[in-house]
């Protein structure tokens, strides 16, 4: 059984910074063989691509409309990812779920390319 467990969600005003953790844990987990992403859904949209990085943290990669003001960064010891968020923006507020893919960068865009999903996080952003 793998569980993805995502935290570090809440309020903020817009500027503002949040810091998203998801750990992971199963028994036949190995999560350093897997690439992480981020996705994100606001209410009455579809779950859209925030943020993957390969299994070995070499290279991050964005949604066009986070590049610069968020930062993905994963710590294999720890079977842990994260979402540094600044700059935050009212348009940014949604629940923030991270997910496991065995799949190369490329493909991480794309939520079916992932095995595993956590719950969520809410993220809301105040203007």
């Amino acid at each position: 059984q793998v569980q993805l467990v995502e935290s570090g969600g809440g309020m903020v005003q817009a500027g503002g910074s949040l810091k998203l953790s998801c750990a992971a844990s199963g028994r036949t987990f190995s999560f350093s063989r897997y690439a992480m992403g981020w996705f994100r859904q606001a209410p009455g949209q579809e779950r859209e691509f925030v943020a993957g990085i390969r299994w070995d943290s070499d290279s991050g990669y964005y949604s066009d409309s986070m590049k610069g003001r968020f930062t993905i960064s994963r710590h294999n010891a720890e079977n842990t990812v994260y979402l540094q968020m600044n700059s935050l923006k009212p348009e940014d507020t949604a629940v923030y779920y991270c997910a496991a893919s065995l799949k190369s960068l490329r493909a991480l865009k794309t939520s079916r390319s992932y095995d595993y999903w956590g719950q969520g996080t809410q993220v809301t952003v105040s203007s």
